[in-house]
């Protein structure tokens, strides 16, 4: 049976946009029947488009590990296709597959000559991420409350060893807790800047390498010119923030194929301050109140 606009509209992104303004989208979709095993997108691909499976059935694989299994009419990475995210997953036909899809650039030219359906349809697309911010957030309470159980029940263990005579496995379970406590505080939890608040670090030559996720105690930041620094190697540079510069300096933890991990040294109080206030800003882009 032909699509109807009734069908999509089963779709959390085309609710309330009206059967013509439907129709009218549904005629730039580009249209495809696709046979089982076909790759749809790859994870770390960036989005091409907006893809809808409207016949068959497409999995979602995490590695090897079939996350999602989709049926009919569904959106395959609708956020992704809008936002520019790259892809976490890759998608795959399980069985002969109808499949249509618009360029994003065509999308946004059809938004452009069709306001009346655009303002709809990002309406609904807001609704769809603010769903997801708040199951997200629900998920967030129940971790960090575990996190919460988990340090108070290893700080009780802790002080036991403290208090209990001193035995060959006194100081190892110690050091562990004692190491397990420090990397479980909240501040050393790693965030990616955003788009907006964007960080570097300046390197002596004055070379800038994009930050990719810092704390208060960590940095993991971009491949740095010429032979990758070795585990254990000393560090130092200038943190480059959006109202700030911050001379830093750490340990080499570890450095992978376009990335390099740092432990940082601790900073003086002024400059302390300020990168909390720049994590803080980071944060409650997370955070909703």
């Amino acid at each position: 049976m032909p699509t109807t606009p009734a069908d999509l509209r089963a779709i959390p992104l085309f609710q309330d946009i009206s059967d013509s303004h439907l129709l009218a989208l549904m005629s730039v979709f580009e249209r495809e029947n696709l046979p089982a095993g076909k790759e749809l997108f790859h994870a770390g691909d960036e989005p091409k488009g907006l893809v809808l499976l409207i016949s068959g059935e497409v999995v979602l694989r995490e590695g090897e590990e079939v996350r999602f299994r989709l049926h009919p009419i569904a959106p395959i990475g609708e956020l992704g296709a809008i936002t520019g995210l790259r892809r976490y997953t890759t998608a795959v036909t399980a069985e002969a597959s109808e499949i249509w899809s618009i360029g994003t650039d065509k999308l946004m030219d059809f938004f452009h000559t069709h306001s009346d359906v655009a303002l709809p349809f990002y309406h609904n697309l807001l609704g769809v991420v603010a769903d997801k911010v708040r199951r997200d957030e629900r998920r967030l309470r129940e971790m960090r409350a575990n996190i919460v159980r988990t340090q108070k029940a290893m700080k009780r263990i802790r002080d036991l060893v403290l208090e209990s005579e001193d035995t060959p496995l006194s100081k190892p379970v110690f050091e562990t807790l004692e190491d397990l406590i420090e990397h479980n505080r909240r501040w050393h939890y790693q965030v990616e800047p955003s788009r907006t608040l964007l960080a570097s670090v300046r390197l002596d030559d004055g070379t800038l390498v994009p930050v990719e996720e810092l704390s208060d105690a960590y940095m993991r930041i971009g491949a740095l010119p010429g032979e990758p620094p070795k585990a254990g190697q000393h560090w130092s540079g200038v943190l480059v923030l959006p109202a700030s510069e911050i001379p830093i300096s750490g340990t080499i933890e570890a450095t992978e194929p376009g990335a390099v991990s740092v432990k940082l040294d601790l900073l003086i109080k002024d400059y302390a301050a300020e990168l909390e206030d720049y994590l803080t800003r980071l944060h409650m882009l997370d955070f909703v109140v």
